[in-house]
């Protein structure tokens, strides 16, 4: 099985997923239900070594900073009435576009897409790009 990261990124959005449907979920709980996937998956790297973690530990610990980002950026719709699966993805790769220095922003856009649509409906990938190109203007222009 290959491990690259794709794989264990849409590992990660799977689990990220699943966090939106647990009320109040402790780092405890997040790290049992991590493993539980992980376990089916039968990888052959320890959880703590995974950028899947890296990926479900950082949205996790992130959240409000980066909701407060899709807020901004999605054009007045309130995070309840934005679709899970766009709402996990943009979390998702806002986490690495923010907190991954070594992916390039257009690396993130482009697997966010990839993850729109093979998990969104049809309007998933342009509502997603469109609030991370946004979000990656705004962050270029922060870092001049």
């Amino acid at each position: 099985m290959t491990h690259n990261r794709r794989h264990q990124r849409r590992f990660a959005f799977q689990v990220i997923y699943s966090l939106n449907f647990a009320t109040a979920m402790s780092k405890e709980q997040l790290v049992r239900s991590f493993e539980n996937f992980w376990t089916e998956e039968e990888f052959d790297i320890t959880r703590e070594d995974s950028y899947a973690w890296t990926l479900v530990q950082g949205v996790f610990d992130n959240r409000a900073a980066i909701d407060e980002i899709i807020t901004r950026h999605s054009q007045h719709w309130k995070l309840n009435r934005i679709a899970k699966v766009e709402l996990t993805i943009l979390r998702l790769s806002l986490f690495e576009m923010l907190f991954c220095p070594d992916i390039p922003f257009k690396v993130a856009m482009n697997e966010a897409i990839e993850l729109a649509k093979d998990f969104g409906d049809d309007n998933s990938k342009t509502f997603v790009n469109g609030v991370l190109d946004a979000a990656a203007k705004d962050a270029e222009r922060d870092s001049e």
